[in-house]
């Protein structure tokens, strides 16, 4: 919420949820530009907005104060990814928060030290096990559906390629989450067999 209440600060405006400028399927990007609601550009962020969701429901699913932590960590990095893909670069004014390489190193370090304590994975596994672990993977499949979006928003319009790059490794931290989550709560990981 912070990037949307600086961008009403600015304007002098009070902040409020309905504005009903969106009542005709466009809305705004950061920098004022309207476009119609199904732009690649509100596909692209919308879905990063739908990940943040889940991993607020993976947070909430989930008792380990270390995770908990990295996940509230991710879900600001990806308030910043948001902020990105809406803004309109060739328009805005606005200065946005800095995406950096350590952001990304961290999922590296956090997949490491889980993966440390995982047994080897020989096999694909089916999500399940765990209502934890099944919500992350949910997660995990956001994710590469915002990882999508953002690649094909790239061929029409600038993307940061830090926003990729963290949208890739997250799906492997997400991944690697979900069966720590399953090893920490003694769920049996299903082997994927043909049948």
């Amino acid at each position: 919420m912070q990037l949307f209440t600086s961008t009403f600060a600015i304007r002098n405006m009070p902040m409020k949820i309905y504005t009903k400028t969106g009542d005709t399927g466009e809305t705004s990007l950061i920098g004022g530009t309207r476009v119609p609601k199904h732009h690649i550009k509100i596909e692209a962020y919308g879905t990063v907005d739908e990940l943040n969701s889940y991993l607020g429901l993976v947070r909430d699913s989930f008792d380990n104060e270390h995770a908990r932590e990295i996940l509230v960590q991710i879900q600001h990095h990806l308030f910043v990814i948001g902020s990105y893909l809406a803004e309109d670069k060739g328009v805005s004014k606005m200065v946005l928060p800095k995406m950096e390489e350590a952001q990304i190193v961290m999922l590296e370090t956090e997949i490491d030290a889980m993966n440390e304590v995982l047994p080897e994975l020989k096999n694909f596994i089916l999500p399940g096990g765990h209502a934890a672990a099944s919500f992350t993977h949910i997660a995990r499949c956001v994710c590469r559906r915002a990882e999508r979006c953002a690649t094909q928003l790239s061929e029409t319009a600038e993307v940061e390629s830090l926003v990729i790059k963290y949208l890739n490794r997250l799906s492997d931290y997400l991944f690697v989450l979900a069966r720590y989550i399953a090893f920490k709560n003694n769920a049996e990981e299903v082997k994927w067999m043909v049948r």
